[in-house]
């Protein structure tokens, strides 16, 4: 699960960045996610450390990456608006 998410946020960081806006993003679902990456990561390092923690730190990074990305894009858009003014 890990990996495939792994694989998964790289393209949603790029549609992200390219697209320039908002429209499909959930930055609740994003927190969520994030929140769900952290509790992997309290875990791994109290209870059962091993090298997966890496895939949780990773992947947290990159939701991470993703929801800044998100508040960028919010910052574009003029209200009311969905796509941006050029």
């Amino acid at each position: 699960m890990l990996l495939c998410f792994g694989a998964a946020w790289p393209v949603s960081i790029y549609k992200s960045y390219t697209s320039r806006t908002t429209a499909g993003k959930s930055v609740t679902f994003l927190f969520i996610v994030l929140i769900g990456y952290i509790a992997g990561i309290f875990h791994k390092v109290f209870n059962n450390f091993d090298f997966v923690i890496w895939l949780y730190i990773m992947n947290a990074a990159m939701v991470a990456v993703d929801i800044l990305l998100y508040m960028r894009n919010k910052r574009l858009l003029v209200p009311g608006q969905s796509k941006i003014l050029r």
